[in-house]
């Protein structure tokens, strides 16, 4: 049997010749060694085979550039970002698409904060992952997010780096390990 060697987020693996086509493009499927997807992609076994997963992820900020660099790099390392203005706004988008896990959120924005947005959520028994971002966090602001289960919070500015692997971190917790 011929063997191919793939990578797939940061991780590499041996797989043997089965393949599966997605969008076009032809993805190995690991068959015969345990394989431990931790970065932005899952495996997810249907009943017409393996799917191969993106993890999508909601980024919620009033200012547009912001919004647009976290996308950027978020879907250059492999996630599929969707961003919104504000609180009010993630709602409505998250409420009519269950397959959002993750939520980076802006603390201060017009209309309805991302700690808003966050006990909000909560309120409603939401199981999405937040990290919240701010430039300036009380300290009243601080301990009421970390009561209403955040996930992580990041001091702006801050390196693009430390919010990749925060989200990496979370990405790995729903991750799936194959072996056969």
């Amino acid at each position: 049997m011929m063997w191919h060697y793939a990578t797939l987020g940061c991780e590499h693996f041996k797989l043997n010749p089965t393949h599966l086509s997605l969008l076009g493009v032809t993805v190995i499927i690991p068959i015969c060694y345990k394989v431990e997807c931790n970065m932005a992609t899952r495996l997810q076994s249907t009943t017409s085979g393996l799917v191969l997963l993106m993890d999508r992820i909601l980024v919620v900020d009033d200012d547009q550039e912001s919004r647009d660099l976290l996308c950027e790099v978020l879907e250059a390392n492999g996630y599929v970002p969707h961003a919104v203005a504000d609180g009010l706004a993630a709602r409505e988008v998250l409420h009519g698409d269950s397959e959002y896990r993750i939520v980076i959120a802006d603390l201060q924005m017009p209309q309805e904060s991302g700690l808003e947005l966050l006990r909000k959520l909560r309120q409603e028994n939401s199981k999405h992952e937040v990290i919240l971002m701010s430039s300036f966090m009380s300290g009243a602001e601080v301990k009421a997010a970390k009561a209403l289960g955040v996930h992580a919070l990041l001091d702006k500015p801050f390196q693009l780096t430390d919010l990749l692997q925060t989200v990496a971190d979370l990405a790995a917790q729903n991750s799936i390990g194959i072996s056969t």
